[in-house]
Formats: structure tokens, sequence, C-alpha cells
């Protein structure tokens, strides 16, 4: 019944939502207006109103219409195409039309509008599937961890085959749990039916449901079932035929069943043989191939060599699934090629010009690169870690908890060391045999559910996740510690015996926490918690049918746990454990607590592996990440380049720059290269340029004669520089505090010798990835020779410490500016960011300062619709784009480059000698350059994976 009255309730709200579409001004939509429409409804359809909640229906349609989308930006190559997508041409479309229509029944208009565009975008980008001649179009979509992307590519797909694609194959991740959810999704939103070994066995469901027109139906050649991929018995039941209705293959990136997809196509698909090398061909059919997941066994990891003319090895040998995905793509003459991920960073290292006579064009995406806009209810990195201001991180959630009784006990490895064996059996001292931390969590999740239901949604999926380890053996373990953990509670809470311990200790944390926490988010922001919590006797009321409805699972790589959320009629609850196979692609629905120890630094490994992003409407304050320090210093700085990356992109799509450009500049850059060696197509040696960039220290050796020689590095700088500029630094639009910065000093028209010379003298941390003053030294010098980077402005900023300032020379007394602590490490003092973001406009006068503001607000307007003029400061990206390219020649100025100097300290915390020389941090600003200039970074894969972790 409860099903039925939700189903009832989304029918009301798509049907009103369709009534107040006509509305000109959404913003004048009120309670009392959806009431009118509500009434006017039932009148016509009265059945509707059997208890229906009409609270529920207003206030989801409220929370629709706040809901705002950003604006999709892309990089295009239109070199050989011929534009074609017309409104004429989508006048007939029925796949469309109908996976549109249901999507209006869950998304707000916003958000079906959003993808109604990003895929007309895409799909304008390919090619007319009507035109004869060869063609081959290879393209990327840039999405944000858990933003919806299957649901964007499957509205492409439902275009593309009305359209005319006749083939399409979509490429789903490694495991079967993974390709069986594909599969189920793409059989609601695309094919309409469950797909099922018996062809007879059908189901209609989705869009099915919305158009029952069964003879529009598309064709399968795999099923939703844990062996429904592509296989030779089901190969031999096929008869693809240039017919209507498209064809939909749905498999693994798998040896075995990508060799096994491609003889078929060879042996059962092509109709003609290539004349001049003998190959078949596919010329009848045209190919839409979507890889999903792109960056993840896509990419060749192998090294092609090019001759001194930039031609490649012809008789390079990629790696097996690369190798498979060219040749599928090369037996076609008419096909497009769409990558989607989140993490583009190995997309992007593939070489531009990559290509063999097997498997033809590597799979660089040189048409496109799409930069999908989120939705402003998607919680990323940058929402839940919040943005790095310098001092601090501002708009964090406070949904993050720091753990740290995994690892060692009493000097010992402990539950759960960050290194550890396939044989290691993990124990805790606890009472409970786990850490006290993981049996937190787990009392979070039950309140989390017991919350859920109460709030009135108990019918929707409620998930934990468990990702410690990524050995199966030990996971095994850590299943039978919950497992056993869980059915003790509900069987202690069900029979009342012993269960006073249990309910004061979740009442403690209900208390101390929960109350806490969405109070507090209510006061962040009120539309992320519309919801008040509940009186606890209510809780405490349902937590043993709570306990009862948990399960416990291993994910496994099987396809059953993926069924189970789709075969489900209420709502799961369900603890997840899992490791590789769980980190990236499967949706975990309804995810409310994570339990995270996996220590993989990488980028793009670490991004795939947030499962906790996404949309968590009505249930945000419930949420909870249990991690380590160290990781959440990663995330942060994740989420730091990741916003970066994406402003990056937007400059370079205002400039009209090709994939190509793109791509070179995301290979030299210094702070994005934090994805495996492998993956960058080289273990010996990258080429990097930091024009563009700006480089902060933010880790310190912190040994008694590392700190005094630096100083005397800073010392030695200062008495080559003279005496400061007399004036004061410029104050901008009242932004900087005079009373903080006046113990500053600051110097212009300075030579770069002088620059070069302090970097030389300066000793940076020895793993610091990012900053490392040999390289830095040797590209200021190249780009000097080159005309770049000559003349330089200093500036040694003071900070909020007033006792003791330090004095630097006769002239100059600084302030020490206060950085906290990221992380307790023996061998170095670690801060999360040394630079306060307005000091890289320190050096622009009152017309560049001007124009790098309304560059800012432009950027920031284009993810975040009509708050662009909340930004009242430049970001460092556009005041280096201004110092560099300016948008006239009396605004540019290569040659100009910013140094600033601070003294980091956190007097309570820092591991730093009592009686040192301060620590002397630097930050360098490089103006954006149009020079191809790079300097030498070496560096192998084995000892890239000791610092970083091996790539996923």
């Amino acid at each position: 019944m409860q099903q039925a009255n939700e189903k009832n309730k989304y029918r009301v709200i798509k049907m009103v939502q369709e009534l107040l579409q006509d509305e000109e001004n959404k913003s004048l939509i009120t309670p009392d207006l959806i009431a009118e429409k509500i009434n006017k409804l039932l009148v016509v359809f009265p059945k509707l109103g059997l208890d229906l909640d009409r609270e529920a229906v207003t206030d989801e349609l409220i929370r629709r219409l706040s809901i705002w989308i950003g604006q999709d930006s892309a990089l295009v190559n239109n070199e050989g195409h011929i534009p074609w997508l017309t409104p004429s041409r989508k006048s007939d479309w029925r796949y469309w039309q109908r996976y549109r229509e249901w999507q209006e029944g869950y998304l707000p208009w916003s958000a079906v509008e959003g993808l109604d565009n990003s895929s007309d975008e895409v799909l304008q980008l390919l090619e007319d599937p009507q035109r004869s001649d060869p063609w081959d179009r290879r393209g990327m979509v840039v999405g944000h961890v858990q933003s919806g992307k299957t649901g964007n590519y499957t509205g492409l797909i439902c275009k593309a085959a009305d359209a005319g694609y006749k083939i399409i194959i979509v490429l789903a991740g490694m495991h079967n749990n993974l390709r069986s959810q594909t599969q189920m999704r793409l059989d609601e939103g695309f094919l309409g039916y469950e797909t099922h070994p018996d062809p007879e066995d059908l189901r209609r469901i989705g869009v099915g449901i919305t158009d029952t027109d069964w003879e529009i139906r598309p064709n399968y050649a795999t099923n939703r079932s844990d062996k429904g991929d592509f296989n030779t018995k089901m190969a031999r039941s096929l008869g693809i035929r240039p017919e209507q209705r498209p064809w939909l293959f749905v498999v693994k990136k798998n040896k075995t069943v990508l060799t096994r997809l491609h003889k078929w196509i060879l042996d059962h698909v092509a109709n003609t043989t290539d004349s001049a090398t003998g190959r078949k061909l596919v010329t009848n059919l045209p190919l839409l191939m979507i890889d999903d997941e792109a960056d993840h066994a896509s990419v060749d990891t192998g090294e092609q060599s090019f001759d001194t003319d930039g031609k490649p090895d012809d008789e390079h040998n990629p790696t097996a699934i690369n190798s498979l995905i060219r040749q599928i793509l090369h037996a076609f003459s008419r096909k497009a090629y769409v990558g989607y991920t989140a993490t583009p960073f190995a997309n992007i290292f593939i070489h531009e010009r990559g290509t063999t006579q097997k498997e033809g064009k590597d799979l660089f995406p040189e048409a496109f690169i799409l930069n999908l806009a989120a939705p402003s209810n998607y919680i990323g990195p940058s929402r839940v870690f919040g943005l790095n201001t310098g001092v601090q991180r501002e708009q964090t959630l406070p949904l993050v908890r720091v753990i740290d009784d995994h690892n060692t006990y009493d000097g010992r490895a402990g539950w759960m060391p960050i290194k550890h064996k396939s044989t290691h059996e993990p124990h805790h001292p606890s009472d409970f045999g786990i850490p006290l931390s993981l049996v937190e969590a787990v009392d979070a999740f039950i309140l989390s559910c017991a919350v859920r239901q109460l709030r009135g949604q108990g019918h929707q999926h409620s998930s934990m996740l468990i990702h410690v380890t990524r050995f199966n053996a030990v996971q095994r373990d850590v299943y039978t510690q919950i497992n056993s953990h869980i059915n003790g509670l509900h069987k202690k809470l069900a029979r009342k015996l012993g269960s006073e311990d249990i309910i004061l200790r979740l009442q403690k944390l209900w208390e101390n926490d929960f109350v806490q926490t969405t109070n507090n988010m209510r006061e962040i922001d009120s539309e992320l918690c519309p919801d008040e919590l509940c009186e606890w006797d209510l809780v405490e009321e349902i937590l043993p049918q709570i306990l009862q409805e948990i399960s416990v699972r291993m994910i496994n790589g099987t396809a059953k746990d993926a069924l189970d959320y789709a075969d489900s009629a209420t709502g799961l609850k369900i603890i997840a454990i899992g490791g590789d196979k769980l980190a990236r692609g499967l949706t975990l629905e309804g995810l409310c607590v994570s339990y995270f120890l996996r220590a993989s630094k990488m980028y793009d490994t670490l991004m795939q592996m947030g499962r906790w992003f996404g949309y968590r409407t009505g249930y945000l304050d419930l949420c909870r990440l249990y991690t380590t320090s160290e990781l959440v210093e990663w995330f942060e700085h994740i989420a730091d380049a990741s916003l970066e990356l994406r402003e990056e992109f937007n400059l370079m799509v205002s400039s009209g720059a090709t994939p190509k450009e793109f791509g070179l500049k995301v290979q030299s850059h210094p702070v994005l290269m934090v994805t495996s060696p492998l993956k960058m197509r080289t273990a010996k040696s990258l080429y990097l340029s930091f024009s563009g960039s700006v480089i902060e220290t933010v880790s310190f050796l912190n040994d008694t004669k590392t700190i005094t020689s630096n100083f005397k590095a800073l010392q030695k700088l200062i008495a080559a520089m003279g005496v400061p500029n007399s004036r004061p630094l410029r104050a901008r639009n009242e932004i900087n505090n005079s009373s903080s910065r006046s113990t500053s000093a600051y110097w212009e028209g300075i030579s770069y010798a002088e620059i070069t010379d302090f970097l030389d003298s300066y000793r940076t941390h020895p793993d610091s990835l990012k900053v490392n003053s040999g390289l830095l030294k040797s590209f200021i010098e190249l780009m000097a020779n080159g005309g770049e980077l000559k003349r330089w402005t200093v500036a040694i900023l003071g900070g909020s410490i007033e006792s003791n300032p330090v004095k630097i020379s006769d002239d100059i007394s600084i302030r020490r500016a206060l950085r906290k602590v990221n992380g307790q490490h023996n061998d170095r003092y670690a801060i999360r960011r040394l630079l306060s973001p307005i000091d890289e406009s320190l050096d622009l006068d009152a017309d560049e300062w001007r124009a790098a503001l309304l560059e800012t607000q432009r950027l920031y307007e284009i993810e975040n619709p009509g708050q662009g003029a909340k930004i009242k400061a430049p970001n460092g990206i556009a005041c280096r784009h201004i110092r560099g390219k300016g948008f006239d020649q009396n605004l540019r100025h290569p040659e100009r480059g910013l140094l600033l100097i601070y003294l980091p300290d956190d007097p309570e915390n820092a591991n730093i000698p009592k009686d040192s020389d301060p620590v002397v941090g630097f930050g360098i600003s490089f103006p954006t350059s149009n020079s191809s200039k790079k300097v030498e970074y070496k560096v192998n894969n084995v000892e890239w994976e000791s610092n970083y972790g091996a790539a996923d």
C-alpha cells in the first residue's frame, strides 16, 4: 500500500508540474498556487486524491523549483564535421520523448531541460548517422562523481537511436555488478522492458510504461542477469539486419567479452571488405560507442614511440582492452565514440596522434570535450570539504568525522593497518572486536535509517559503505565481524535483554552529534536541510524494526549486488563491504554513512572512490563520512584542483581552444600530475610548464638546519633587492585588511636572477610533488631566455600573530602568519594552504584588477547562474590570465612574475623546534603564457606508488 501511495504521489507531482509549466515567472509559484493546481487536477482525476499527502506534494514541487543548473561548456574541433541537428529533425523523436516524460516524474524542470540541452550538445558534435561517407568522431563528457552521468548518456542514446544510429555499444565497467546495474538503468530509460535470457519473458518498466507502443521496442543483445554479458550462445541467436529498430549491447571491459564481440561483428555484421587493406568493414550500420568510466581500463598504458617527424610507431602493441575497443571502432566506417568520466586526467594524457594499422586511432577525444555543469543540489567535493581561503576552509559541511583508532594499538599493528597483506586478520582490543569509530559509524547508520523512516523516506533505499581493504579475504573477515555485530544488536533490542547500554549509546550519539549537526546544517543553508529532527522517543521506538531490516553484504563483483536494489519493492537498508570492485561506478542507493580507509592518493582513484558525493535530498544532515585526517587532506586538495581544472577549462573555452590544446595544458600541469605514471603513458619523465599556475609550499622540513638555511636564503634575497617600496600594499575595494598587513614589505622590478638565486638556496621538502625549488628555478631561467618572467614583484606578507614579530633585516620586521597544521607528521610541518587567494592580485593596477574581477565573475556565472555578482574579488586563475594575456596590449605582462613570501606558524601545534628560526614559505603566481617551454620532471612508477599508492 505504501508503495502504491508513493507512486500515486509522484504521478500527481508530475501532472501538477506540467500544469505549472505555463507560469512565466517560476519564482512567483507559491504553496497556495500549487494547492489551486492540485484541486483542479483532482476535479478531473478524483481517484488520485485517495490517501494523497498533499503537503509532501507541495514540498517536493517547491524543492524542485529552487534547483538551478549551470551552463555546460565545450572545447570543440569541427574539422571535417558537417552540422546537421535542426529542430525539424527532432520533430518525431519518440525514444527521447518517452524518456523525457518518464524523467519529468522524478526530476525538476531545470534538470530535465539541462539534460535535454546537454544531450543535444553532445549529439550535434557527433556526425549525422544518415551521412553515407566514412566519418569518425571521438569526444569526452566530463561530469562529476555520482552526478547523473548515466542519465545523461541514456538521454544521448535515446536521441542517437531516434536520429538513426543502429548499433549502440555501452562499455560498462570491469565487473558484473556494474555491467548489470548499467543494463538495468538502460532497460528502464531506453529499452522499456526488463531484459531476460528468454526473449518471450519481458516485463514493461520505465519508458515502456510511459509509451506502450511495442513496435518501437529497441532490440537487446545483452541482459540484466548475472550471465547476461555478450556470449557466443547469445550471438548465434542474433541476426543483425539494417532494420528500423536499433540494437543495444551493454558489455564489460573484459578481454574475453570484447574479443567475442569483435569477432562476431566481423563474422556476422560486416558487409564489405576494405579494398586497400583487406579487412572486413561495416558500412551500412552507424555505430555509437559509449565508454562509461572512460579513464578506467580503456587507456593504453603502453608507451608508443614517435619519430622525429612525429609519426607514430605503427607496430606498437596497445594494452588488451584499449586494443579491442579500438578494433571494434575500426571495424565500422561510420562511428562515434563518447567517453564519460568524472576524472579525465588519464584520457587527456592519451597521445593525440596515437595510431596503429591494426587498431586505428587511439581514444584521444579529438572532436570535443564537454564539461557538464552540476545542478545546485549536487553535493560534490567543494561542498563537503569547503573552499580554500588560506587560513581556513569556508562553507565546509559538518559531515566528516576523523578517525585514528584503526591503524595501531599498544605499538602493534591494529585492526586495519595502512599497509597489510591478504593474510591479515583484523582484530581490535575493544569489547566489540572492531574499532570504536566503526561501532559509532554503524550506530550513525542505524539512526539515519530511523530518521529517514520517520521522515517518510522508508520506501527509499539506505546504504552504508565500509571500504577499508582491497583484499577479498580481509573483506570477508570484516563482513563476518559487522554481520555478527548487527545480529547481536538486533537480538538484544528485539528481546529487550541487555539492551540498556545500546540504547544509551545511541541516545548519546543522537544528542551529541545528530541534533547538533542538523541544527548546524540548517544554519549553513536551510535549503540543504529543510527538515528538523524528530523526538528521540520516536526514534527509540522503531530501532528494533530498523535493525531487523538491515542486511550486510559483500560487494564481490557479481550482478546480484546490483539486482537487489532494482528488484526490491521496498527500501533496502544495506551495509556494503567491499574494495576495488565497489570503488568505481557502482551506485550505492541512498548512501548515508561511509567508513573509508583506502590509502591511495591519486586524484582519479580517490575521486572515483568518493561514493558519498551526489544527491542527498531530504537526508543530507544524516550523512557521515568517517575517514583519516590524511585522506581529508587529500580530498581537500582534490576539491581545490578539480575546481581549478574546471575554471581553467571554461577560460580556454572562451578563447576558442581545442581539445588538443587543453590536453597539452593538463599534461604539463604540476598540480594535476597525480594519476599513475602508467596512465600518463610513461614511467620515465614528465615535461612540465608552470605557466598559468600558482605554486605554494604547504609542507616544510622541520629540522633546525633546513629551517635556518631557508631563513638565510630569505635574508640574502632581501639584501639583494634593497630598500622596499615606500608605498603600502594596494587596497582592493577594502579587501585587504591594513592592520594585518602593517608589517608587510613590497618590491617591484626585481631581476629574475635574484629569484632563481633564492630558489637555488631554498630547500623544499623532497616528497613535495607540487613544489620543487630546483624545477622552479630551471623553468624561470628557461622562460627568461625567451623574454618572459624577467621582471618580478616580491611581497613579504605579514600575518595575524602579533606576538614576537620577526626582524628579517634592519628595516623590516614581519608578523608570522597563522597557518593551522594539516595532520601531525614526524618529518614536517604541513599546512592546508599558504596563500590567501586575494594576494595573487597584489601586483595588478586598478584596470588590471577590475578586468580580473569581471573575468572571475564570468567564470563563476557559468556554473552558478545568477550568482556571479556575489564575487567581490578576483580569483587566482583570472589574475594570472590577465597578467599574462590580458584583453589588450596594455594589460599584458608575461614578463612579470609574482613571488609571495610568508612566515607560517601554528604556535600550539606546529611540529617545529622551539628555538629555531622562523619557517619561510613562498608562493609563486605565474602569468599565463603562449610559450610551449617545459622542464623535465623525472619519475618512475615504483617511486610514485611508494609515495602516492597504486592506481586502481
